[in-house]
């Protein structure tokens, strides 16, 4: 089994996630104009309240990173998404691909997704709001990646509780990051929270990069080295996901649940 072998099983998910992407209009919608609006409505908001600029940097960060996290992690779920809504998931899963090909090659897909979405939102920040959301790139690139990576999170525990539940679960493909949202600190510092909910935010690793990006502005963060304990947390959480992933496929392969997906 060669690498260059595995890399070309890896960017067939790729290209296959982009001509999906392609002729779908919603998908599109989902890069282009659901971000644009939660930006502009959040911003407005920040106006009307007459916040000082660094209070409407601290919830504008929140609204781009949640929208680059959405378009980003939704690739991921869609790797079996796509193939459940056209009953053909048995087909895929019974060619000679890996289950590592499958959610690396839509990650990356999704990767690009949200990069689009990033630039998309920061230049609408300063056409709209005249603020400039911009830190030293090689700065930007690790908080970027650790974003792409609590979306490659969301992905997997989506992908794995479709594995498990069913049609029950795709709900969850849109929710979770719902849910990140009211624990990770989007629209306000997690110092707010009670102390058990806390705790839960502080072993997600998207609150440590908000705290780290927003420290650019200004802002305290809860620990001393933000950025490194994001990473240690989603590396150690996306490694524990794909042990998870792996056994969920086992289960719906020997429960005969991949069948009921496909005609």
């Amino acid at each position: 089994m060669s690498l260059s072998n595995e890399v070309c099983k890896t960017l067939a998910f790729t290209y296959r996630n982009f001509i999906i992407t392609k002729r779908n209009f919603f998908t599109i919608f989902e890069t282009l104009f659901w971000p644009v609006l939660g930006l502009i409505s959040v911003g407005l908001m920040g106006m009307y309240l007459n916040l000082e600029q660094g209070y409407f940097a601290f919830i504008l960060i929140g609204a781009v990173t949640l929208s680059v996290l959405q378009v980003s992690q939704l690739d991921v779920a869609y790797v079996l998404l796509f193939d459940i809504w056209s009953k053909s998931l048995r087909y895929t899963f019974v060619s000679p691909i890996s289950s590592w090909n499958m959610i690396l090659g839509s990650w990356l897909f999704g990767i690009t997704r949200g990069i689009v979405a990033f630039a998309i939102l920061f230049f609408s920040s300063m056409i709209f709001f005249g603020l400039n959301l911009l830190i030293p790139p090689p700065f930007l690139i690790l908080f970027l990646f650790g974003v792409f990576l609590s979306a490659m999170i969301i992905g997997l525990i989506t992908c794995s509780l479709l594995l498990i539940f069913g049609y029950r679960a795709e709900i969850f493909a849109w929710t979770l990051s719902a849910i990140f949202m009211l624990v990770c600190g989007i629209y306000y510092p997690v110092s707010l929270l009670p102390e058990v909910v806390r705790f839960i935010s502080y072993l997600i690793p998207l609150t440590h990069f908000l705290e780290y990006y927003r420290s650019f502005y200004g802002f305290e963060t809860s620990f001393e080295n933000p950025l490194l304990l994001g990473y240690v947390l989603a590396l150690l959480q996306v490694l524990f996901l794909f042990f998870l992933y792996f056994w969920a496929f086992d289960r719906a392969r020997s429960r005969g649940t991949i069948t009921q997906f496909s005609e």
